[in-house]
């Protein structure tokens, strides 16, 4: 049964209890009040009579002529007496002329009888009080008395009641069902929308679908709200997954080329080796021994530096590998300026044809980062050694700088600097500003592994470049301040 039916059948049920509860209510209070009046008008009449009828002590009877003259003559009252030991009994005018007279319980009966009865005589309906009588001074029943009331109206008056609330019932429960439907119909039509939305991304490939709701901002409203939010996280992830992919393969074509490379030298030099020194080949006439040593020291330093090559690719991927699995870095406070101080001792000795011009780091002092000293250490070195590598000639500076509580390390060249469109991109894996990919050495990693290193720090990386002018990197970091070191 679906949520529509079950959601008709619920209301329709509960409405139905309710108008069923009220309606017997109804009757009841009105079936009271009904009979209660002329219960009370008999219980009235009778006690009226039975203070009128006399005993006659000589003969121990019921006076019934008595009663004859002490009747009463209303047309709704009707009135039979009994006398049980005569056998006699009498009737008041309306019985007599209505040719009707009310059962006649048995003595022996008679005290299961008494009360209030409704009884129908010739199909007429009748409430009746009956009452036994006994004689003065003993609690022998000698008599009945019986004054009834014709109850045809209040009769009609319940039936018609009891029609116009039965019919009314089922009156409202038709449209109470019928209401039901159009209603539940309604209010399960969105989500038939997000059925229809869901099997339509189901089917296809556009995560772009949103349901359209112009209704109140109900259970339903907000139903499609979550249901859109996660529609528009969905489409997002499945980007970014797409995204993740595509530099996946590319980083995997790179990889492959990088590597391809420096195997295809040390094949190459393997393969020339293994014909220099081939006995079976000759004696080499043309070539003294001196020659073939040097060629073959040439082409084993050869491999040597593309065995270098390769191994700092591996190293740079396995630290992207690293960043790829949401590895964090450990960070604790450490004081920046014996870190930076070491950073410019040791760039000194790097191959490098530019000057290097380290500046006053005294501005460091006293000034703690949360880092970690070994990947803060990687990326100055990943900086430096880029500006080296793009600085023929002229120099490379380190210097700091304080601003809004976050300290600035600043790597700047003079060297052959970048286009304004190519920044966006030096922080993407393999990439290479110069354009030709062999044009200086490296595999173009490096930056990659410093934009991973600098966000696992909560830090930042300024960027400003100029063709032919030289390229200045900020390394942003928030700053914990701690008292100066003596």
């Amino acid at each position: 049964m679906s949520i529509r039916l079950r959601l008709t059948a619920w209301y329709s049920g509960i409405l139905a209890a309710v108008l069923i509860f009220w309606g017997v209510v109804i009757y009841a209070f009105v079936y009271f009040n009904t009979y209660n009046e002329v219960e009370q008008q008999l219980r009235e009449k009778s006690l009226k009579i039975t203070q009128q009828i006399g005993v006659n002590p000589l003969s121990q009877t019921l006076d019934l002529e008595l009663f004859a003259e002490s009747q009463l003559q209303e047309a709704q009252i009707y009135i039979q007496l009994v006398d049980y030991q005569s056998g006699s009994y009498m009737r008041s005018d309306n019985l007599v002329k209505s040719r009707i007279s009310f059962p006649i319980a048995k003595i022996h009966n008679i005290r299961e009888e008494i009360g209030i009865t409704k009884m129908v005589v010739e199909g007429i309906p009748f409430l009746v009080n009956q009452q036994a009588l006994s004689l003065q001074g003993t609690n022998e029943i000698r008599g009945l008395l019986q004054v009834g009331a014709n109850v045809s109206s209040q009769e009609r008056l319940l039936e018609a009641l009891r029609n116009i609330l039965v019919f009314g019932w089922l009156v409202a429960m038709a449209l109470a069902i019928t209401s039901g439907l159009i209603l539940a119909r309604k209010s399960m039509r969105p989500l038939v929308t997000v059925i229809d939305a869901a099997n339509q991304i189901q089917s296809g490939d556009d995560l772009s679908v949103r349901i359209q709701y112009s209704g109140p901002k109900d259970e339903i409203g907000r139903l499609i709200e979550t249901v859109n939010n996660m529609l528009e996280r969905t489409e997002l992830s499945f980007r970014g997954l797409e995204e993740t992919n595509t530099a996946q393969r590319r980083f995997v074509s790179d990889a492959s080329h990088e590597l391809r490379t420096p195997l295809t030298t040390i094949r190459g030099n393997v393969d020339f080796l293994k014909k220099l020194w081939d006995q079976e080949g000759g004696d080499h006439p043309n070539l003294d021994e001196e020659t073939i040593r040097q060629m073959s020291l040439e082409a084993i330093e050869d491999m040597a530096d593309e065995g270098k090559r390769m191994s700092r690719l591996i190293s740079d991927m396995l630290s992207l590998a690293r960043a790829d699995t949401g590895q964090k870095i450990e960070l604790n406070p450490i004081p920046l300026q014996i870190l930076v101080q070491e950073v410019a001792r040791r760039a000194q000795f790097l191959d490098r044809q530019a000057d290097w011009l380290p500046g006053d780091l005294s501005i460091l002092n006293g000034i703690y980062v949360n880092g970690s000293k070994d990947y803060l250490q990687q990326v100055l070195f990943i900086f430096i050694e880029n500006a080296f590598k793009y600085t023929p000639e002229g120099s490379v500076t380190l210097d700091a700088l304080l601003y809004k509580g976050q300290v600035g390390l600043r790597i700047s060249d003079t060297g052959i600097g970048m286009e304004r469109d190519q920044v966006p991109f030096i922080f993407d894996r393999f990439y290479r500003a110069d354009e030709s990919r062999g044009a200086t050495p490296g595999i173009g990693l490096g930056l990659s592994i410093a934009k991973w290193i600098i966000e696992e720090h909560n830090g930042s990386v300024e960027v400003v470049t100029r063709r032919g002018e030289g390229t200045t990197f900020i390394i942003w970091l928030p700053v914990v301040f701690a008292p100066p070191i003596e």
